[in-house]
C-alpha cells in the first residue's frame, strides 16, 4: 500500500470516529497510529469521558471481529483464552476459544481483574500467540488491545506491572471535554446515540496492507541518533530509577514511522519522534521516590529531555 493510501485510510476512519466522539482527534490519530503499528492502547481517566465509546466507534468503522470483556477479580486466565471441554457426543475433547480470537479486545477496567489474569494477556500482546495445554494457536491479523482504566479508584484494583505497561505502544488520557465540546456532545446525544448510525469504512484487508507498508517510511542516521539519545536519557535522568527499554526505542520509531505516513511523507522528520516520545515513553519509566505517586512527572520528566537533547540539522531531509 503506498503512503498516500494509508493516509487516506486513516482520514476515512478518522472522520467516521468522529462522528460519534467530538473533539478529541489527537486521541483518534493516536489510536490509528497504533493498529496501523500492530501496537496496544492503554486508555487511562476518569468514567464517563468516552474511553469505552472510542473503542467502539473504532471497532464498529472496522469490518473486523471485536469482543469487550467485562475486567473483575473473578475473571481467570482461561476465560480470555478459552478451554478444552469434553464433547460427550463425539467422546473427545474440543476447544472453546476465548474472547481474545478476535481483532480488535476491549479490555474494559483492566485494573481491576489479579495480576495472574492480567499476565496472560502478555503473550497474545508481544507474539499474537496463546499457549493452551501445552498447544501454541496463532491468533488473527490485526490483533489489538484497547484497555481502559480508572486512575482514581484503589479499591478492588491491581496496578499494571511495569512488564504488562511494556507491552502498550501508548497510554494516553480522554480529557476533559471543553464548554463547546461539551455543548456539541449534549447535542449530539439528546436523542440517539451516534454510535448505532456508523458503518464500516475499512475492513482487515485494509489494516493489514497498511501494516505491511508503513515500515517502508525511512529514517536517516541522525533522525535514529536523535531517537536513541532520547531513550538513552530516560535511563540517566536524575528522577528517574528505571528508563525505558530497546523495546521503547523500537515502539518510538514505529510510532514515528506511522505519524509520519499519515501526514504524507515517507520519511521520518524529529518533529515525528518528538510527538510521540510521551505517549510511547511515559508509561514505561519508573519513578524515583516521591516521583512515583505523582501522576506527571514521567511527562514533565519527558519534556526535559526533548529540551535537553539536541535536535538534528537535517541536512538530508531539507534536499529531499
Amino acid at each position: 500500500m503506498p503512503i498516500a493510501n494509508i493516509r487516506e485510510l486513516a482520514g476515512r476512519i478518522q472522520s467516521n470516529i468522529s462522528e460519534v466522539i467530538v473533539g478529541k482527534e489527537d486521541v483518534i490519530e493516536k489510536l490509528l497510529i497504533a493498529i496501523i503499528a500492530s501496537g496496544h492502547i492503554l486508555l487511562e481517566d476518569v468514567p464517563g469521558t468516552g474511553k469505552t465509546l472510542l473503542a467502539k466507534a473504532m471497532s464498529k468503522s472496522l469490518d473486523c471481529r471485536f469482543k469487550r470483556i467485562q475486567f473483575t477479580p473473578d475473571l481467570l486466565p482461561s476465560d480470555l483464552s478459552g478451554i478444552h471441554f469434553y464433547n460427550q457426543k463425539l467422546g473427545e475433547f474440543e476447544f472453546r476459544a476465548g474472547p481474545l480470537f478476535t481483532n480488535i479486545l476491549l479490555a474494559d477496567e483492566i485494573n481491576r481483574a489479579t495480576p495472574r489474569t492480567q499476565s496472560s494477556l502478555l503473550e497474545c500482546m508481544e507474539e499474537r500467540q496463546i499457549s493452551i495445554d501445552g498447544e501454541t494457536r496463532a491468533l488473527a491479523r490485526p490483533f489489538m488491545v484497547i484497555a481502559t482504566q480508572n486512575p482514581v479508584e484503589n479499591q478492588g484494583t491491581f496496578p499494571l506491572p511495569e512488564a504488562q505497561l511494556d507491552r502498550f505502544l501508548f497510554k494516553i488520557r480522554m480529557g476533559y471535554p471543553s464548554h463547546e465540546e461539551g455543548l456539541q456532545i449534549l447535542k449530539r446525544f439528546r436523542e440517539e446515540s451516534p454510535l448505532e448510525k456508523i458503518g464500516a469504512v475499512a475492513d482487515a484487508s485494509d489494516i493489514i496492507a497498511a501494516q505491511n507498508s508503513y515500515a517502508a517510511v525511512g529514517a536517516e542516521d541522525d533522525v535514529l541518533a536523535y531517537l536513541l539519545q532520547i531513550v538513552e536519557k530516560t535511563r540517566s535522568h536524575s528522577d528517574v530509577a528505571m528508563g525505558a527499554s530497546p523495546r521503547g526505542s523500537q515502539a518510538l520509531l514505529k510510532a514515528a514511522q506511522v505519524h509520519a505516513a499519515l501526514r504524507g511523507r515517507d520519511y521520518v522528520t524529529p518533529d515525528d519522534v518528538k510527538s510521540m516520545a510521551k505517549p510511547v515513553l511515559a508509561h514505561r519509566l519508573v519513578m524515583k521516590g516521591s516521583y512515583r505517586t505523582k501522576g506527571d512527572a514521567a511527562e514533565a520528566a519527558i519534556d526535559h529531555i526533548l529540551r535537553d537533547v539536541t535536535v538534528p540539522s537535517e541536512p538530508n531531509l531539507l534536499s529531499r
